[in-house]
């Protein structure tokens, strides 16, 4: 009980340490999502409408990756940043945005799956009308990508949800550095083993409550789209 006081203590006294962890997870957070929306939601919106080779293929690699263990994406972004890798002469190892490569990529492929499967139903809805006008395909992705945006926004906060819940991915490539790259999912783990409950305790609590807004963004987000289309 002394414990989960205390964490109220740091929480309501907004100590500094703790919201300066917060900070840092919302901003890389939010820029891997963001990152990872500006590639998913397109190619989402490409695989529902086109047809090619291997479009199946690409659909089933992308809802696997949707499943794929988060510390083989800290793995693999590790080994491309490197010295030894790919990329290695960016520096970017042990850095904020080496975390933000992996959340995008951990993110991406739920907003593609998602973004696919929202289009795709769209089309069926719209796909007479849309044909009749004679609009083009680009432009049928960006007619449907507007007609679905209250679903793609639930697609972000879902993607958004496991950015900031991730932490197999983001120690791995971020470090967690005190003060540079830790977030409150690594700090949480660290001072837990460490014997800080109340810190740790803080920190779950200001990360239980972003994901119930989260899930709460999330629920009047569909809300609005139904009144919407209603």
């Amino acid at each position: 009980m002394p414990d989960q006081v205390s964490a109220f203590q740091l929480v309501m006294g907004g100590d500094p340490a703790l919201f300066a962890i917060v900070k840092l997870t919302l901003i890389v957070s939010l820029t891997a999502v963001f990152s990872a929306a500006l590639i998913g939601i397109p190619v989402g919106g490409v695989l529902a409408l086109s047809k090619f080779p291997g479009r199946s293929s690409i659909i089933v690699a992308v809802n696997a990756m949707m499943g794929l263990p988060p510390v083989v994406i800290g793995l693999a972004v590790y080994l491309v940043l490197s010295r030894s890798g790919i990329l290695g002469f960016l520096g970017l190892l042990f850095t904020p945005q080496a975390m933000i490569v992996a959340q995008a990529i951990l993110v991406a492929p739920i907003i593609a799956a998602l973004t696919r499967q929202t289009i795709e139903d769209l089309w069926i809805e719209y796909r007479d009308e849309l044909n009749a006008m004679h609009v083009g395909p680009l432009a049928r992705v960006a007619t449907l990508i507007w007609e679905g945006r209250f679903s793609l926004v639930t697609a972000l906060l879902a993607g958004f949800g496991r950015a900031a819940a991730e932490v197999g991915a983001v120690i791995i490539v971020g470090g967690n550095i005190d003060g540079f790259t830790r977030t409150m999912t690594t700090a949480i783990a660290l001072e837990t083993s460490k014997g800080n409950l109340s810190f740790a305790v803080g920190l779950g609590i200001v990360l239980m409550t972003i994901i119930v807004l989260v899930n709460a963004a999330v629920w009047m987000a569909r809300r609005a789209g139904e009144r919407w289309v209603g």
